[in-house]
Order: structure tokens, then sequence, then C-alpha cells
């Protein structure tokens, strides 16, 4: 990563001096960058593989082959991106999609993995086509801002609750749905330094502070169990493998197991749940290009970026690729923030991150050490740093053309604040994205409706909330053998 390149390839590829930067000032944001987005490497593969979820486990996709599929995507999209957008944007499974598929789609509503990465598939589809149509911005508008901001937010508490559990922090209670747990058992005990830890360091401003909290709690965890003969109570993970089984062949077995199925079995629900991984990758890609872009001077001071149709298009073909390989959608990560912030501002950033990801490959052995009490720790981060949604501002302007500073969820609003607080109960409670944004939705509507301000509603959000209702109605009107 020497800053000799002047005139070199790299530099003729992509313009270090023109964005004010060096291949070396670049090489390394974009070690930052992988430092800080690669515990999706240990997260998700436990989510999808439901690692340490009483009842579940035999039903979740094995360990190792998550890891191979989330480190080719992450790798080979990634550098797609930087290759052709020529930005410091990296691509990796989305958290909160894969909760999705894993928690909703599949122990929620039965379907098998192969037929959720179907659906994954059909929606990266309509979004590369609503990109190459040049739609997508259209139908952005089409959800009020502090909606968006929501379902962010709402995913946010689904993950914080996901983490929380897996660390066993937060069990079924007797006589309530949910107690805390005594801390009495070395895997909880654990867990809560991994959270502790992991925070301290996220707030004393060290950018790899989820991976190193992951490793430290992971290196406590196995001491532990050591100790103890291995009779800590640990689940999974918290056990050094030996040298001999520390290094693997990919396992590629997932690669291309997909299934369209449940289209055929129940068309509407099919398309429901399409929408609903459709609806939150799309919002989420917006606001991390936007948010990024503008650190990194990609964004205009009228909010827009020029040339926005590439990185979308990559992005759209990420969430296909997401599906196509079973790690679940892929998506650009707000994480590319940190290399931003190193200095990073070209493709380069992410040509070095994904790079990173395809060694880990070979390793699956070693990160299988990684307790469910580890990743816990990360999932706990990841909830609390998408809760700082809220505390952004925009700007507004009243009838008198005066401007005012608002919050980015404006609740003083009812139909906003219903819509808003029903996404961020419903999500982690009812352990599903899609409930909570079809309360939202509705909730949303109906109050403008009462309130007189029913044509303020843009169409495709009619549009949305009608679908959602039927989604919501399909139990009853199967009950009644109407569908």
């Amino acid at each position: 990563m020497s800053s000799r390149h002047t005139g070199s390839a790299l530099e003729r590829r992509f313009r270090f001096r023109e964005h004010g930067t060096t291949a070396m000032r670049d090489g390394w944001a974009g070690v930052t960058t992988f430092l800080v987005m690669s515990y999706i490497i240990f997260v998700n593969p436990s989510i999808l593989g439901f690692s340490g979820i009483e009842g579940l486990e035999d039903k979740g996709l094995p360990f190792g082959a998550v890891l191979t599929s989330t480190c080719l995507v992450a790798g080979v999209m990634t550098i797609v991106m930087g290759l052709y957008t020529n930005k410091a944007y990296a691509i990796a499974p989305g958290l909160g999609l894969n909760a999705f598929v894993a928690f909703t789609l599949v122990a929620g509503e039965g379907f098998g993995f192969p037929e959720a990465m179907g659906l994954i598939v059909i929606e990266g589809l309509a979004i590369t086509l609503l990109v190459l149509m040049g739609l997508r911005e259209a139908i952005m508008n089409a959800v009020p801002n502090d909606l968006k901001n929501a379902i962010a937010i709402g995913i946010g508490l689904f993950i914080l609750l996901i983490g929380l559990t897996n660390a066993g922090v937060v069990v079924r209670g007797e006589g309530t749905p949910l107690d805390l747990a005594e801390f009495t058992t070395w895997p909880l005990l654990v867990a809560l330094v991994g959270i502790a830890l992991t925070l301290g360091l996220r707030a004393a401003g060290l950018r790899s502070a989820l991976l190193l909290g992951i490793l430290a709690t992971t290196a406590l965890a196995t001491l532990i169990n050591w100790v103890t003969g291995y009779d800590a109570g640990f689940t999974s993970g918290a056990r050094w493998p030996g040298f001999d089984n520390m290094f693997d062949w990919p396992d590629f077995s997932i690669v291309g197991d997909i299934s369209f199925d449940a289209y055929a079995d129940d068309f509407i629900k099919a398309l429901v749940f399409t929408f609903v991984l459709w609806i939150s990758d799309f919002f989420d890609t917006i606001g991390t290009l936007i948010g990024v872009g503008r650190r990194a001077g990609y964004v205009d001071q009228h909010g827009r970026m020029d040339d926005v149709r590439r990185p979308l298009l990559v992005d759209s073909l990420a969430a296909v690729a997401g599906g196509v390989a079973s790690s679940s959608s892929a998506t650009t990560y707000i994480e590319s923030a940190a290399g931003v912030e190193q200095g990073g501002r070209t493709g380069w950033v992410s040509v070095v991150t994904g790079a990173l990801f395809f060694p880990f490959m070979f390793i699956a052995p070693l990160i299988g050490m990684v307790p469910k009490e580890a990743t816990a720790a990360a999932l706990v981060m990841v909830g609390v740093l998408m809760m700082q949604s809220l505390a952004g501002e925009r700007q507004i302007t009243d009838e008198l053309g005066k401007l005012h500073t608002v919050l980015s969820i404006d609740l003083r609003d009812i139909a906003v604040a219903s819509a808003a607080v029903l996404m961020f109960a419903m999500m982690p409670f009812s352990f599903s994205i899609a409930d909570g944004i079809a309360f939202g939705f509705i909730a949303y509507v109906l109050a403008r409706m009462f309130q007189g301000r029913g044509r303020e509603i843009h169409p495709l959000m009619w549009g949305s909330t009608a679908l959602f209702v039927l989604y919501l109605a399909v139990p009853v009107l199967r009950q009644h053998g109407w569908l």
C-alpha cells in the first residue's frame, strides 16, 4: 500500500490526486473498514445457523458453509463496488435482513432456507429492475422520512433483543413473556463482560471495537471453559479446535441452493414477504449511500450524488448474489464510514476491504470457536448504533417561511408518533420486522385519513399499506377458506 503510485495504473484507475488522497491512505482506510465490519463473519453464521437458540439449531444452516458464503459475497461485491463506482462503499450480508430471514421466514413462517433465499433473489432482481428504469428514487419519496428512520430504529431494537437473548441476559419469564436472567452462570457472566468491553471500546472511539470485543470475549470464554474442564455451560464455541483442525477448505455446499416454490405454494404470502425484504433493503441502502457519501464528499448541498445509479446498481445485484449464495441479502454497510473517516475517498478502499474477506474462507474451524455470547456483544452494540438515528436532525420551513430544526422523527405529529412507536414495539416483541412495518404503515395511513390529510399520502404508500392489510388478513381468509 505504498504511496508511490503517481502516474501508475492505480493512479489512473482510482484518481487519488483528484480525490485528495493517496493509495496508502486509502489502503489503510480499507483495512479500517474491514476491521469495523468484520463482525459479520462471526455474526451471520450465528444468526442463520440459530447458534445456541434452543429448539432451532437443527433448522439452521451449517456454520462453515454460511461463513464461506458470507466472505465470498462480501469480498466479490465490495471489490465490484470499488472498481465500478470508484467510491469507498463496502458490502456484506445485512444485519436485520438476515434476522428477518432466520427468525421470521424460517423459524416463524416455516419457509425452508432455499425458499427464503429464493425470495431474496426475486427481491434483488426487482430492485435491480427499478434502478435500471430510474424508478428507485421515486419509490424512495413515497414513504415519509420519519417512517424511514423509524424502520431503521425498529430493526435496531430487534437486533438488540436478539443480542440480549443470545447472551442469555433476557429469558422467558414465569408469568411474563420476558424476564431478566439471574447472573449465576459462566456463559452469562462472559456475555456481560463482552457487552461491557465492547461498549467501553466503542465509547473510547476505537473503530475496531466490535471485532476486538468478539475476540476478547472468545478468549475469555475459551479460557474459562478450559479451566473448568469444558464444563462451564457454553453451548457453542469456547473450545480451541486444535492445530490440525484449525484450517479447512471453503464449504460451498449452500451456494446455489435456492428455490422459488414459495411463489407456487402461496403466492400472496410470498409476495408480501418479498416486499418486506425489498423495502428494508431499499431504505437501508439509500440512508447509507447518503450518510457515508456526505462525509466522503460524494453528496452535494442539495443531497444529490453524482452518478448515484452506479452504487445503487451494485447494491441491488449484491442482494441477488446474497440470495444465490444463501448468505442472506447483501447490502451497503454504514460501517463504510469508518474508512471514510480515516481519509479514504476512492474505490481502492473497497478493493482492499473486499480482498481481506477471502482468507477467512479457509479458517472456518478457527472462527467456529467463537461462542454466541461473544457475537451477542456485537449484536447489542449494533442495535445501539442503529438507534442513533433518533439523534438526527433535519431542517423544515413553516408556512411563514421560517426555518426550524426538528428531530429526524417528529413525534409531535400523532400520525408519525403512532407509526414509529408501533414499529419500535412490534419488531422486537413480535420478533418480526414484517409485523412492525405493517402496523406502522397502517397506523400512519389511518391517522392521516382521520386528520383529513389523506391526499398527502403517496399512491405507492397507499398500495404498500393495502398489501400489508392483506398480509395481516391472510390467516382469517384462510380460516374461512377464502384463500
